[in-house]
């Protein structure tokens, strides 16, 4: 198993009197890991996809709660969003039944949040889980095995099954994306036309590490702007993509409310385009090199709970910026190019409102920039 980042975090949390929340999409590892960080311990395992669990569950009162945790001292419920109410009977548990830990996990933002945000402020931590992380994936099988696979993480990804199925991962990414995109996202939220979810995936598929314009997309799909947005919406709190917001500030011709969109994952990007083939023969080499390196730096910016504020920059004169991060009163300022021959300044413009600093990112140096 490749251990994660985010253990330590959550073994610090335990016993604080607090419910820890776990939320990531599902098969990045959250029952895994969860099971490996109370390995040691006897635990009480509740599944929300069990109807019997989540009905008793939803229905429970503090006798009954406390009958059903009986002596354990810890309690996993998987799939939480499943069960209504369950932000009330977290509450209960935390407040009248001291000393138990209680962990949750669920693969909808949406739900959850609706689920526990009220009854639990106060009372809960909560972390993301992401698919395997760079430094995970390199601290499991070594610098040069990692190295080694940097061009089929950039056409596979990092899903946990798509690493340990060496061969085999065409097979499980298509299973992913068709159970999970086409099947539980839908489920989830009672959309049934799963043709718009498609063409809208594979719209923002093609335009990753571009602007996105949702009237064109709308105009493209035959629907109008607000189905757009509320799909998007949907993705992005199933954990599928995630926005970037233009960065403004000084400069008048600066754009400001334009987005980035990019995929938590590039394997499941290329699943939706139909895509594996080799880097050399690829002319979205580009864009897919910048969607890995920013989809790794959102997991470092998570695991070590950086305030840091994401961005990117462009003006009405076309100057860019691929990336940029704001922590304090800091500008840093990013280009992502595959290749380490390929020399970038900076705008003239950008570097006298700002006085940034700037890295260029490259598959010698990316290392640096997802510490």
């Amino acid at each position: 198993m490749i251990s994660r980042d985010l253990t330590s975090n959550l073994k610090n949390k335990l016993h604080k009197g607090k419910v820890i929340v776990l939320i990531g999409p599902r098969q990045v590892g959250k029952t895994t890991l969860i099971n490996a960080l109370l390995a040691n311990t006897s635990f009480l395992f509740l599944d929300g996809d069990d109807n019997t669990v989540s009905e008793t569950l939803s229905n429970a009162n503090t006798e009954t709660l406390k009958s059903i945790i009986g002596n354990y001292k810890y309690v996993f419920i998987d799939e939480v969003q499943r069960i209504p109410n369950i932000g009330l009977k977290l509450k209960i548990i935390v407040d009248q039944i001291k000393d138990v830990q209680v962990i949750v996990s669920g693969s909808s933002a949406l739900d959850i949040i609706n689920l526990t945000q009220e009854p639990l402020t106060g009372r809960k931590f909560e972390y993301q889980l992401f698919p395997i992380s760079w430094n995970e994936f390199e601290n499991n099988v070594g610098y040069i095995k990692a190295q080694q696979q940097l061009e089929l993480r950039m056409l596979y990804g990092m899903y946990p099954d798509v690493i340990n199925n060496f061969g085999n991962e065409y097979e499980i990414l298509k299973n992913l994306v068709s159970s999970y995109l086409y099947k539980d996202i839908l489920a989830l939220t009672g959309i049934r036309k799963s043709d718009i979810l498609e063409k809208i995936l594979q719209a923002l598929a093609m335009q990753i590490g571009n602007e996105v314009s949702y009237n064109e997309i709308a105009q493209l799909v035959g629907v109008d702007k607000n189905t757009v947005n509320n799909y998007i919406d949907l993705l992005e709190k199933s954990f599928v993509i995630f926005k970037l917001n233009s960065f403004s500030k000084n400069l008048r011709n600066e754009i400001k409310a334009n987005k980035k969109i990019y995929f938590y994952d590039n394997g499941v990007r290329n699943m939706i385009i139909g895509n594996f083939n080799s880097l050399e023969f690829r002319q979205d080499k580009g864009a897919l090199w910048e969607n890995f390196i920013i989809s790794e730096r959102m997991k470092a910016l998570s695991y070590t709970q950086s305030l840091a504020k994401p961005y990117f920059w462009r003006t009405t004169q076309q100057q860019e910026i691929d990336y940029i991060e704001i922590e304090a009163d800091s500008v840093n300022a990013y280009e992502f190019k595959w290749s380490s021959t390929k020399k970038v300044k900076l705008p003239k413009s950008f570097q006298e409102a700002y006085q940034p600093s700037f890295l260029v990112v490259n598959k010698e140096n990316f290392r640096e920039f997802l510490k």
